[in-house]
């Protein structure tokens, strides 16, 4: 990827597969090492170390601060994957966590998240449409375990392959319809609604974590730095990308919430439309400039959720008055621009609900309790189904789940909702995880050792034959 066509101040597409490579084949070396059961690459001089059912050819196709990506086939399963090495995982140990954290995060949504669904293709009509299996989270293919259980220093985690990335896309000359812009939007938030579902907040949203395979799937990457929606206590990183970071972020607001995401998505979808970043701040002060340059100076209810020192400073700058988003962008149509105004709301308050939501609960006598992850409402509130009195309920925690098929939600998915998407939306094929994900593990100050073992284990769930090793 063009660095100069990304913000300077973050690592850019870490844990993110990059696109399948040229046709054109290095000769690249090959050693077979421990007894057969693995083979050496030498790629730029790097040692590139798996197990023995990659078999060559391999091809580089990606590198960066964490390392090398290689595609290669799984001889055993003739699947071509994206193998990233993570050099000296261990040397720093937010770096090993936030792999931990990936393979934990990837691992527990993978299995329950796979729909039929409708696919496009880039080079031909909406109309013309199929409906293969899609997971909207990219999926852990192998953690290649390592030689030796107590002393490996670098971890090998296999991706699906995927043809490139929206970053990519919005890049080039390909052409992109209307159409293809829903599609993809409606794809992201369908994501959304699984990974906010899981109790999980994304935090790096950006086109390059967005990958897509040439029928137009696209699949949702890189969570090493996700958190849990409903606590505090971790919200403390310096995350997501300048140019996809909320008002609440670049403010230094600690108390976030599934908004931030959805505020990374509003900015994402117009640099489809518009075939350009939002908001390409050069630091962080120009990056604030730049939104409310856009969207306006907030008043001071809008200020409300912002502590004294945040207010203070967005009253001693100059005030904008609001700009048209529908002058701005006259090509764009009118439903598209509504849903990205209320995506790109500064009050993460207003903001639609881009699926953070499920705001109520639905019991009555004879019906499973089923509790998810949310937004919590302040209010109660009686319904009427039937001959039954149903009480509406907040939501807190994600503490207890018992389902079965008499559980009653009501569902608040403002932005899947919206107009613009009507043609796409549908609640049966929008999946939710019924297993909120726990970050439990990151509770422990967890030693180097510690952190290798559980890598390690999650490795022996994909390589059970490596148990006895």
């Amino acid at each position: 990827m063009d660095a100069a066509a990304q913000p300077s101040d973050t690592e850019m597409s870490d844990a993110a597969p990059p696109q399948q490579p040229p046709h054109q084949q290095l000769s690249i070396p090959a050693t077979l090492s421990h007894g057969g059961r693995f083979i050496q690459y030498n790629i730029f001089g790097n040692i590139f170390e798996v197990t023995a059912k990659y078999k060559p050819p391999i091809m580089p196709i990606g590198k960066g601060a964490y390392g090398i990506v290689c595609s290669a086939l799984n001889s055993e399963t003739n699947e071509h994957v994206a193998i990233k090495k993570i050099a000296n995982a261990f040397d720093n140990k937010v770096d090993a966590k936030r792999t931990l954290r990936e393979i934990k995060l990837l691992r527990h949504m993978d299995h329950e998240n796979v729909r039929e669904k409708r696919c496009l293709h880039l080079s031909r009509p909406l109309g013309l449409m199929s409906t293969p299996s899609l997971v909207v989270i990219v999926a852990i293919r192998d953690i290649i375990p390592p030689p030796r259980r107590e002393t490996f220093n670098d971890v090998y985690i296999a991706y699906e392959l995927m043809d490139t990335d929206l970053h990519q896309i919005i890049r080039s000359n390909q052409a992109l319809s209307e159409e293809h812009c829903q599609y993809f939007l409606y794809q992201i938030l369908r994501g959304l609604k699984y990974i906010h579902s899981a109790n999980v907040l994304h935090r790096d949203l950006k086109p390059s974590n967005l990958l897509l395979n040439a029928n137009c799937d696209l699949k949702i990457c890189d969570f090493g730095l996700a958190r849990v929606t409903s606590e505090t206590d971790f919200m403390t990183e310096y995350v997501v990308t300048r140019w996809y970071r909320p008002p609440e972020l670049l403010l230094n607001s600690s108390d976030y919430t599934a908004a931030i995401d959805v505020w990374s998505v509003g900015c994402i979808f117009m640099e489809l439309m518009d075939r350009k970043p939002l908001f390409p701040g050069r630091d962080h002060v120009h990056q604030l400039r730049l939104l409310l340059e856009l969207i306006g100076t907030p008043s001071e209810q809008e200020l409300g959720f912002l502590n004294e020192n945040a207010k203070r400073y967005i009253r001693q700058l100059p005030q904008f008055r609001r700009q048209s988003f529908a002058e701005k962008f006259p090509h764009v149509h009118p439903a598209a621009i509504d849903l990205a105004e209320k995506m790109l709301t500064f009050d993460p308050r207003k903001r639609i609900t881009g699926t953070e939501g499920w705001s109520c609960l639905l019991i009555a006598k004879g019906y499973t309790i089923l509790i998810l992850p949310h937004v919590p409402c302040p209010w109660q509130e009686s319904f009427k189904r039937g001959n039954g009195a149903l009480t509406c309920l907040p939501l807190r925690s994600a503490a207890a789940i018992e389902a079965d098929h008499d559980a009653c939600i009501v569902e608040v998915e403002d932005a899947l909702a919206h107009p613009y998407l009507n043609s796409l939306h549908d609640i049966s094929d929008e999946p939710i995880c019924m297993t909120p994900f726990s970050f439990d593990f990151e509770q422990h100050a967890l030693t180097e050792e510690q952190m290798r073992e559980l890598i390690y284990r999650e490795a022996l769930a994909f390589n059970p034959e490596f148990h006895h090793e």
